[in-house]
């Protein structure tokens, strides 16, 4: 049966499941207002995610045609992936963050293939063993890029300006920017009083940003043509610090649960990168690449048991939080390196 959780005030979430994945679902938001129902996200585009949106909507009465908008919190296929399906059916503008749009239509405009290349580049780089390379450059050569999810997804109708109310008739939705899992994300503060008149200021739409219990992944924000040394660590650190000043009494995140504490939260998340950099500063007491650094990390798991795909991801990870050092004073590159080697200073 379709999952549906009624959080009061207008406010219902739909459990939309994610393939193949972990996560399970995403928690896509349905918030009425005066002009119809608007969605905060829509779910992976997949057959079996879209019949659980469409009965999730059944479920309350409504029919995908009447969406009036789609609000997106970041561009990540579990987020963004059926926005363009609902657009067709409804005719329902998309609103999502000008970086997040740059990040789509990037990769709509690019040939599928740069992305392997840039990814088989950037793996050396840091210290990948030719062996885990080796099957992108398969994957190149014989064609496969299409399958990669998100090369199609929609280009939104509209910007969300940061700091500004959204445009739904009869409701106060502020767009907050929450860079740090895309260079995009953003969290939505819905500034009316909790329906059960919980202590706090509203509730917040937290997307990918803010969960109750997952540590959100921080990696490097890929851009094949900027070589602009970011810092997304240290752009999630200060959005969280922004998060737990608002004192929402309740957050609707976009996996998992509901939740109260968002500052008790966002407290536990601060200590465990604090946590985590003095580690790796420990560990780079002798000089390592970023992959010799993300093999020595803990994580759910052991490394020889993380799914080559996920070791990417780890490897992306482990960069971020270097980077975060290097920002800091507290390493540095060794001069002349290659692959390229950090240590601590």
């Amino acid at each position: 049966m379709t999952q549906v959780t009624e959080h009061g005030g207008g406010v219902w979430s739909l459990r939309v499941p994610i393939p193949d994945n972990p996560l399970g679902h995403t928690l896509v938001h349905v918030l009425d207002t005066d002009r119809g129902p608007v969605l905060v996200d829509t779910g992976w585009d997949d057959p079996a995610s879209w019949d659980e949106l469409t009965g999730g909507l059944d479920a309350l009465g409504l029919s995908v045609r009447e969406i009036h908008g789609v609000v997106i919190t970041h561009h990540h296929p579990d987020h963004h992936g059926l926005s363009g399906r609902v657009r067709e059916e409804s005719g329902a503008w998309i609103a999502m963050h000008a970086a997040d749009t740059a990040v789509v239509r990037r990769t709509r405009e690019a040939e599928p293939g740069t992305w392997f290349d840039y990814l088989a580049r950037k793996l050396a780089t840091v210290g990948a063993p030719e062996d885990h390379i080796a099957p992108l450059r398969a994957a190149r050569a014989a064609g496969r890029m299409r399958t990669l999810p998100g090369l199609r997804s929609a280009l939104p109708d509209r910007e969300i300006v940061p700091g500004e109310l959204l445009d739904l008739a009869g409701r106060r939705l502020r767009a907050i920017w929450t860079p740090g899992h895309t260079p995009g994300h953003v969290c939505l503060h819905l500034e009316e009083e909790h329906p059960s008149r919980l202590p706090g200021h509203g509730r917040l739409f937290s997307g990918d940003h803010l969960l109750p219990g997952i540590t959100p992944h921080i990696g490097l924000y890929e851009d094949p043509d900027d070589a602009t040394e970011t810092d997304p660590l240290g752009d999630y650190l200060d959005s969280l610090e922004r998060i737990g000043r608002l004192g929402v009494a309740e957050v609707l995140p976009a996996h998992q649960h509901a939740f109260t504490d968002a500052a008790g939260r966002v407290r536990e998340l601060l200590d465990h990168h604090e946590e985590r950099l003095t580690g790796l500063l420990a560990l780079l007491a002798t000089p390592l690449t970023p992959w010799q650094l993300a093999e020595r990390m803990e994580w759910n798991r052991p490394w020889e048991q993380i799914p080559y795909g996920s070791r990417n991801i780890a490897v992306s990870e482990a960069e971020a939080h270097v980077r975060r050092l290097v920002k800091l004073g507290r390493a540095e590159p060794v001069a002349g390196a290659d692959p390229v080697t950090y240590i601590a200073v």
